[in-house]
């Protein structure tokens, strides 16, 4: 009801295309700046305690615009920058909303976890945009319709801090270690995402999708007034068809995925998107266009739930919010550049060539977006190993903060297994970096070949001990294979040695 109040009474403030398409980009660029430090300080702090916050925050923003909007001193710039402000709220909170999800349900029902919860949302989605325009309607002028609309938002703020008031929290993860701070967090965050290729692939593809599906939502209020001379009511309707095919997709998305392979699932979104975009450029009959919208809604529910599924799948807990934060910030990116593109295009060309070219640029992504595949088969077991928290032996005590510190491992293999060994060692690779080291290597021994010396760096003793308390059950198995070439008596040895450096006396 908010997005559709806003963005109509930003039609009746104006009838520039690119002030409202940039009602989409204000909704979208606050999650492109925030959405790092939202994931950072939802892993650090009480998630709890940051929503109750943050929904406080939103109340706030919407209660204030509601009084602008009923006393009719509001202008289209005061109206972006309460929808910005309103949506700084929102994109602190998402990462910690969503990142609560896995301690409500076992891991092994995440994913329809996460198709209900979108189905959810998106009923919200169907119903609320035909209120929205209704309650707009309602009333003799746009304004007041829209400030309603906001003070009934506002309100709801207030359900929902109550919830989270009562909840009893128990936390999927607790490190015994000192919290990190918030540089580093979003430093280890951004490291994680680097060197963790499962979850670039979902990043890239969530960028090319969004930036040609975006041209949907902002340009949807310009075809709803200009080419279908409908009213508020109209365009609610119209929004809401989206929503109606978002319930539908979320509904039918657990059995598809059953018996659809999911790179087929994305490229019938694709296809469908772009029909969508065609349609809405080249044709003015409203059943056709309710009948695309739909079907859209269906294919924005399958490909927003699917790369959301596989990014709580392929982290851990530890970095699951700065993730999911990462993955927002991409979405939001691809939402607000498409969004002021298509707007631009739109006022300096036509609507109708801004739509096509949008068309154009999704069917393009279809069978490019297949060369970064997502994850296939059972996920990993990316639950805390039992002993990964368990201190290493140490003769001296280091301080968090000393360090460098040079890890240093060294293994005896035959040389006929070499190449499998060296391909072994970088899939470890990964591992290290991803975990928190800053350099890393692996050395054969030139008077004893079969001696390979694995070498990594972290920047700390405190970094050392974390990236031990992050190892996963999947990251044990990867280690496990490669010591099972080792050709030595007992375990590979181990040397853990810190920087020395220049003392007095």
């Amino acid at each position: 009801m908010q997005d559709t109040a806003g963005t109509w009474l930003m039609t009746a403030l104006t009838t520039s295309p690119l002030l409202i398409a940039l009602m989409q980009t204000a909704a979208s660029l606050p999650v492109l700046f925030l959405g790092l430090p939202a994931g950072a300080t939802a892993d650090i702090f009480d998630r709890r305690r940051l929503l109750i916050f943050w929904q406080a925050w939103m109340l706030a923003t919407v209660a204030l615009l509601s009084v602008l909007t009923m006393f009719g001193i509001i202008s289209p710039a005061m109206l972006l920058i309460l929808t910005f402000l309103l949506n700084i709220g929102s994109a602190m909170n998402n990462p910690a909303w969503q990142a609560i999800v896995p301690e409500l349900v076992p891991r092994s029902e995440l994913p329809d976890a996460i198709a209900l919860n979108s189905a959810g949302f998106n009923l919200a989605r169907a119903v609320g945009p035909a209120l929205g325009g209704l309650a707009v309607a309602a009333f003799a002028s746009p304004q007041t319709g829209a400030a309603v609309v906001f003070l009934l938002n506002s309100a709801s703020f207030l359900a929902v801090i109550f919830v989270l008031y009562v909840w009893k929290r128990t936390p999927l993860f607790k490190s015994a270690l000192p919290a990190e701070r918030m540089f580093a967090s979003m430093r280890s965050g951004v490291r994680y995402v680097r060197h963790s290729p499962p979850l670039r692939s979902i990043l890239l593809r969530a960028f090319l999708f969004t930036g040609f599906a975006s041209a949907v939502w902002a340009l949807l209020a310009v075809v709803a007034r200009q080419d279908l001379q409908a009213g508020a009511m109209g365009y609610g309707v119209l929004n809401g068809c989206l929503g109606i095919g978002a319930v539908i997709g979320a509904s039918l998305l657990p059995r598809l995925r059953r018996i659809v392979p999911t790179e087929w699932m994305l490229a019938g979104a694709g296809l469908i998107f772009s029909g969508t975009l065609v349609t809405l450029a080249l044709t003015r009959s409203v059943p056709l266009i309710v009948v695309m919208l739909i079907a859209a809604g269906c294919a924005w529910t399958t490909t927003t739930s699917t790369l959301n599924i596989a990014v709580q799948l392929s982290v851990p807990a530890w970095v699951q919010a700065r993730a999911l934060g990462t993955y927002q910030m991409v979405f939001a990116g691809g939402m607000a550049g498409g969004s002021a593109i298509w707007g631009w295009v739109a006022q300096g060309i036509s609507n109708r060539t801004a739509l096509l070219a949008a068309a154009a640029g999704m069917l393009i992504t279809v069978p490019v977006s297949r060369r970064f595949p997502l994850l296939r088969g059972a996920p990993p077991d990316l639950s805390p190993h039992p002993l990964a928290s368990k201190m290493p032996e140490s003769v001296l005590q280091p301080e968090p903060e000393e360090g460098p510190v040079l890890i240093m491992i060294e293994y005896r293999i035959r040389l006929t297994e070499k190449a499998e060994f060296t391909r072994a060692m970088h899939a470890v690779r990964s591992i290290r970096l991803r975990d928190g080291a800053i350099r890393w290597g692996v050395f054969q021994d030139t008077g004893q070949p079969e001696r390979f010396v694995e070498t990594f760096v972290m920047e700390s003793w405190l970094e050392f001990l974390r990236a031990r308390e992050r190892t996963t059950a999947a990251d044990r198995q990867v280690r496990d294979h490669v010591r099972s070439f080792h050709q030595g008596e007992g375990e590979p040895k181990i040397s853990r040695m810190i920087y020395a450096r220049e003392s007095g006396g």
